[in-house]
């Protein structure tokens, strides 16, 4: 995000905080050196933001009590009026990435990218009586995708996401903490996808596989790099800066067993040990070149403008138990799955095949 709209992200960070009582009415906020250091920004940029919250009604300031949370939350924090403040400034943004030669479809993949990292830090429960589809799971393009779409087959549902890794998503599924899960673990035994991890974490269930797409996962490596390397046995001998994805994550536990199938350490890739939580944060790192490569699937790349080398096809479904299978919001997103139109947005996003895309499998 462009520095000079850092105070909007510092503000609308401590607002959800407001909102979802992690900060309650009365508690003090850090100064503004520590937030300025926590930021790594200036004492003005949090000062700014802060004389956002204060304009917002959330916050008050005393010289020498520091900054508090309102003991009275101003309900204008859900009215039309606060929707429309917030659209004015969307509006503000695009017209300044459209200003900069950005296109329209590059400021919506920026949104998108920014909202896929938000929703790996926010783990607000939603119970079932709000009517919201609580998706929990694999972090894919596709599904940001499907949540921006989700009101035009699905009027009135807005789902919430929640990006944990594969493994998270089943095991939210087994504590009744999802409705679906989004999930693409590769069994080494069975050489085959997700099913196994469904039989263990989720026995005895009755739950049905709906297929998002297979999708094309390999390196993303900047293009200004001139050393290619197209294995795993290449990229342990050749020295480059590896980003990982985080334990629990598909990409990760597919990774993982290679590297054992081929006798391969952790430890002989270097920044193994540093994680991220989602495939466009892993291409972030190396657009910004705090990385070489990393493993991540081709619409990551192509969202950055890196190159991509393929090195497998694997197959996303969303999980879904068979007591959420009849609700009209999951009805809705599998007749949209299949149809044409859904398939050609996903091909547009580059990387994805949708042959399957649609198809439903049963698991007892």
């Amino acid at each position: 995000m462009d520095r000079s709209y850092l105070y909007y992200q510092i503000a609308e960070t401590i607002r959800q905080d407001i909102r979802n009582e992690v900060l309650r009415p009365g508690d003090r906020l850090p100064s503004v050196r520590e937030m300025a250091a926590r930021w790594n920004c200036t004492i003005g940029t949090i000062q700014r933001a802060y004389e956002e919250l204060a304009h917002q009604g959330l916050v008050t300031s005393r010289p020498g009590q520091g900054t508090h949370v309102m003991a009275a939350i101003p309900a204008t924090l859900e009215t039309p009026l606060r929707r429309a403040a917030l659209v004015h400034r969307a509006e503000a943004f695009l017209l300044e990435a459209l200003t900069a030669g950005y296109t329209p479809l590059e400021a919506e993949q920026a949104v998108r990218i920014a909202l896929d990292r938000w929703r790996t830090l926010n783990h607000t429960h939603v119970q079932l009586s709000e009517q919201r589809l609580r998706f929990v799971g694999s972090h894919d393009p596709a599904v940001t995708l499907i949540a921006a779409r989700f009101a035009d087959f699905a009027p009135g549902e807005t789902p919430q996401l929640t990006f944990t890794g594969s493994l998270g998503g089943l095991i939210a599924l087994a504590e009744g903490e999802a409705d679906l899960a989004g999930c693409h673990l590769w069994d080494e035994e069975s050489d085959s996808y997700n099913i196994p991890f469904v039989r263990r974490l989720l026995p005895g269930q009755r739950v049905a596989l709906l297929t998002l797409a297979h999708r094309r996962l390999g390196f993303i490596v900047s293009t200004a790099n001139p050393m290619v390397v197209s294995t795993l046995e290449e990229l342990a001998y050749s020295g480059l800066r590896f980003i990982n994805r985080q334990r629990g994550a598909g990409t990760r536990v597919w990774l993982d067993a290679h590297l054992h199938q081929l006798g391969i350490a952790p430890e002989q890739l270097p920044g193994y040990e540093q994680e991220k939580s989602t495939h466009s944060e892993v291409a972030q790192m190396i657009a910004e070149g705090q990385a070489d490569v990393g493993l991540g699937v081709e619409a990551a790349a192509l969202a950055f403008g890196l190159r991509f080398i393929p090195l497998t096809l694997e197959r996303y479904d969303l999980v879904i138990p068979a007591e959420v299978w009849g609700a009209s919001p999951v009805q809705a997103l599998a007749h949209w799955l299949a149809t044409d139109a859904a398939k050609a947005e996903m091909i547009a996003l580059g990387g994805y095949e949708v042959r399957e895309t649609g198809r439903v499998q049963w698991v007892e």
